[in-house]
């Protein structure tokens, strides 16, 4: 079990039982396929988002970025047109390569481009983070955990006494990833992280136990018409974690 100085922050035999539930509706080699998928992910990101290169990211490249995030793929050209192509990569160079602490960074960030949509922009810097740099950023999306509804896939494996709330979009980038850390620590020991390389195997764990949830609160079997409303769940990962017909 994974313990912090305050006490328990997983909830192993939760943790388990979404991953039991989980391997019921996709199997180990895709849940391997899907951690390969984020690493290809990465490595588009670290090439596009490089200190050089990304001062002359193309308008095409910045909507391929920005497609290839969950949150935003439906809103690319209007996140485009809201916040223009310029200041897209001003803002991205200094969460990237700016200096001060990554909260600072975030909270930069945030305060930056009012104009988007509040989770969308939080969603947009937990992705460009994460997937430029896995082994030093985590990822933090909405269906990881929303603190203004206070639901996610991360309170559903941590145990109830583990906050995740903060003052801030920095804060709560960092509660997350005390969180994810533990997960991921537990989940290589006994074995529901252990996908692909250990970066991106908890990334794919945390959608499929957001898929799960997704399943269970819609208390609908899974029939033909539930897959109109909600795909299977290895799709359902896929475009949770924006690797669904990458465009970057």
């Amino acid at each position: 079990m994974a313990m912090a100085g305050h006490g328990q922050v997983v909830d192993t035999e939760a943790a388990q039982e979404f991953m039991r539930e989980a391997q019921r509706l996709i199997q180990v080699p895709e849940l391997d396929g899907i951690a390969m998928e984020l690493e290809v992910k990465s490595r588009r990101f670290r090439e596009l988002l490089d200190q050089s290169s990304l001062s002359q990211l193309s308008h095409d490249q910045l909507r391929g970025c920005l497609r290839t995030i969950f949150a935003a793929r439906r809103h690319s050209d209007e996140l485009l047109a809201q916040v223009g192509d310029e200041r897209w990569r001003q803002v991205l160079q200094s969460l990237l390569h700016g200096p001060g602490p990554v909260g600072a960074r975030i909270d930069s960030f945030d305060k930056e481009l009012t104009e988007v949509e509040r989770g969308v922009r939080r969603d947009v810097a937990g992705e460009v983070l994460h997937f430029f740099d896995p082994e030093r950023y985590w990822l933090w999306t909405r269906w990881i955990w929303d603190p203004d509804v206070g639901t996610g896939a991360l309170p559903l494996v941590t145990m109830a006494d583990h906050d995740l709330s903060a003052i801030s979009a920095g804060q709560t980038y960092l509660r997350v990833g005390e969180g994810i850390a533990f997960v991921n620590k537990t989940g290589r020991s006994v074995g529901f992280t252990r996908f692909g390389d250990e970066a991106f195997g908890v990334d794919v764990y945390l959608a499929c136990v957001y898929g799960v949830y997704l399943y269970t609160i819609t208390r609908i079997r899974m029939t033909q018409e539930f897959n109109k409303v909600i795909p299977p769940l290895p799709q359902l990962a896929r475009r949770l974690l924006g690797v669904h017909r990458m465009e970057v």
